[in-house]
């Protein structure tokens, strides 16, 4: 085929939508959607999820403490399939690494932030996201109010999704 007859061939055919012709008949031309599925907000198209839990706050004030556990427990219902059993072996975890001595405190809650890891991959524990998070942030600061704090936290999770 020579070029010019290749060019009179595409001239003849109808532009196709979103290659710069003009919009088919009965819809318009919607380019907002490209900028959804490129992840503009920085976020890589994920949902925002509720904020962090603030580990300071946590330790001072009890009523902040019960306002979490009834927020990460409504998500589970709505996000989650989790069992009551799989987040009383989380909790009794939680138990041994407190009771651990002084010294070997913070390895049994790192150790316990890579089991809680696993267990929110495996099965898709979403809503537990900022319980890891808290973890960490208790980790971190290595303070035996904060593991105190972030037990207090998972036994009133465990009571209210009873």
């Amino acid at each position: 085929m020579g070029q010019e007859q290749e060019t009179k061939s595409r001239e003849s055919r109808p532009p196709r939508e979103g290659h710069g012709g003009p919009p088919r008949e009965g819809r318009p031309r919607d380019d907002s959607r490209r900028d959804d599925r490129r992840g503009d907000r920085g976020d890589r198209g994920r949902p925002e999820g509720p904020p962090e839990i603030d580990l300071d706050k946590l330790i001072s004030d009890s009523l902040y403490l019960d306002n979490q556990a009834h927020g990460i427990v409504s998500r589970m219902r709505d996000m989650d399939s989790a069992t009551k059993s799989q987040l009383r072996r989380l909790y009794n975890a939680v138990r041994r690494a407190c009771r651990a001595p002084d010294n070997e405190r913070q390895h049994e809650f790192v150790m316990l932030r890579a089991r809680l890891a696993y267990t929110i991959a495996r099965h898709s524990l979403r809503s537990l996201d900022q319980i890891e998070k808290l973890l960490l942030q208790v980790t971190r600061k290595n303070d035996i109010r904060g593991y105190e704090r972030f037990r207090d936290l998972f036994e009133a999770i465990v009571a209210y999704n009873e």
